[in-house]
């Protein structure tokens, strides 16, 4: 058997000539990023697809286009095997796929029996419905084992959610955090943080049912479900879940009503026996005006819990730890650059990364600070530059040659208050921050100080030669 790693290779050298060929990203995100490489052996490549759905689909629109680009890697006698990433048996033990549930059942049995997933003996299943002959269902949960809480780096912008997270992984469903709701911009971390609890919950609970579905896949799974006339197997499925994780609820808003009343009474049936629910979105309930107001009421049961944008020393520490994973030292101060200027989200601040050490190993040149700022423009060349009070507050540092701490400091050395100064005048001219927030990150002064200081600059501006300078090129560098 060839290793899995080579079948991973083999596998994405196929995924850049269909991508080549298609010239279409959004087709190719569509139905080609979601196949998994799972095994080569004898020149027979396997791929996991997320639903039977998919694996039609593909067989009717794409199975000329895969059969000639795998041939064209393993040669004329290669093969594709398929595997779907939940399936259930019936009968006569012929498979037959579910919609990305990933469950067993005996079709000839009464449908509105559950199914025994979580215990080897029937008798200790507290659901007086149990099916003979099923003992224990392995259910794939879905996590992505990359995204654990030791990777999560923790910051006041998201310190409370991660904290709730990590005392449901250590109690799920006995914990007043019962459902916890995540949410925050895309690219925030929200998917990350509900993997992690997953995760963390599975090391600790092994024989606890977890589950990690998108709501699109949920609304997609109840479509089929609806359709095939086996709504009672979908709900006696999600019933049986010990932690239910749903992401990007917020793609209910407006549509899916069915689907919003199906997860409703999942959501009752689970909460009422001490099951964890855990949701993400990118709205706080009271803005979620596009789902049902009873499972808006539902979602306010337990804790909401938002995830801003990290500041500068928790962005820092994102990619310090990024840097640690892979293995790859970088001079602190093109970490401190990339921080300060990437400031949009961790995605983003993430993708920088890999731009750089891309440009680097590729173009084989050593990461330098000019380099980051070569890459660090294309990067946001299509983008306004947001301009932040930490940005302002380095900026200034950079250009008097003093330590970043030395702004938020209580010293009354004439340089750096003329600094601090400075950073209050430019703050207030290019941030929408209030007085009171420039003050706080400013040394922690109050708002009359910041109005004093700004004042101080217009006057030493129209003053002082050498001060007006400093003025004017401190305001080319915030424009560039």
């Amino acid at each position: 058997m060839i290793a899995n790693k080579d079948c991973k290779i083999v596998w994405n050298k196929c995924l850049g000539v269909i991508r080549d060929i298609l010239q279409n990203e959004q087709l190719f995100n569509t139905w080609f990023r979601p196949i998994v490489p799972l095994q080569l052996e004898n020149s027979v490549l396997t791929i996991q697809v997320p639903s039977h759905y998919f694996y039609e689909y593909l067989e009717e629109h794409y199975i000329d286009l895969l059969r000639k680009t795998i041939r064209r890697e393993l040669g004329n006698g290669a093969q594709l095997r398929y595997t779907i990433l939940m399936e259930r048996t019936i009968g006569s033990g012929t498979n037959v796929v579910l919609p990305s549930t990933g469950y067993k059942a005996v079709h000839n049995l009464p449908k509105d029996m559950p199914i025994n997933i979580n215990t080897e003996n029937a008798k200790d299943f507290p659901n007086p419905f149990t099916i003979p002959g099923i003992q224990k269902v392995r259910i794939h949960s879905q996590l992505n084992g990359n995204y654990t809480l030791e990777n999560f780096v923790e910051g006041e912008c998201n310190r409370l959610a991660r904290s709730a997270g990590y005392a449901i992984a250590e109690n799920p469903g006995r914990t007043s955090f019962n459902p916890l709701l995540i949410y925050g911009n895309a690219g925030l971390g929200k998917t990350h943080l509900a993997h992690a609890i997953g995760i963390k919950t599975k090391e600790k609970y092994p024989d606890k049912t977890v589950l990690y579905v998108t709501a699109e896949q949920f609304s997609q799974q109840f479509r089929e479900a609806s359709a095939n006339q086996t709504v009672n197997d979908f709900m006696h499925f999600y019933e049986m879940i010990d932690v239910l994780i749903i992401d990007d609820i917020h793609f209910w808003e407006n549509r899916v009503q069915k689907t919003q009343e199906a997860f409703f009474h999942i959501f009752n049936y689970l909460h009422q026996r001490g099951k964890q629910i855990i949701i993400t979105t990118d709205k706080a309930p009271a803005d979620l005006a596009g789902l049902e107001s009873r499972l808006i009421s539902r979602l306010k049961w337990g804790l909401s819990a938002d995830i801003q944008a990290p500041n500068v020393e928790t962005r820092m520490a994102i990619l310090k730890q990024k840097l640690a994973n892979d293995g790859v030292e970088m001079p602190h101060e093109v970490i401190e650059y990339i921080a300060y200027n990437i400031n949009t989200n961790v995605r983003e601040l993430e993708g920088a990364l890999i731009s750089l050490m891309a440009q680097s190993s590729l173009n084989k040149k050593q990461i330098t600070i000019d380099l980051a700022k070569q890459m660090i423009d294309k990067f946001v060349k299509n983008t306004a530059r947001e301009i932040t009070i930490d940005y302002i507050q380095k900026v200034i540092c950079d250009y008097f040659n003093l330590p970043i701490e030395s702004i938020q400091s209580h010293t009354r050395k004439r340089e750096i208050v003329q600094a601090r100064q400075l950073a209050m005048y430019f703050a207030k001219k290019m941030t929408k921050a209030s007085l009171a927030i420039i003050g706080l990150q400013c040394g922690n002064k109050d708002h009359a100080t910041v109005l004093h200081a700004c004042k101080t600059v217009t006057n030493l501006a129209e003053t002082d030669k050498q001060f007006r300078f400093w003025v004017e090129e401190l305001e080319k560098k915030f424009n560039q």
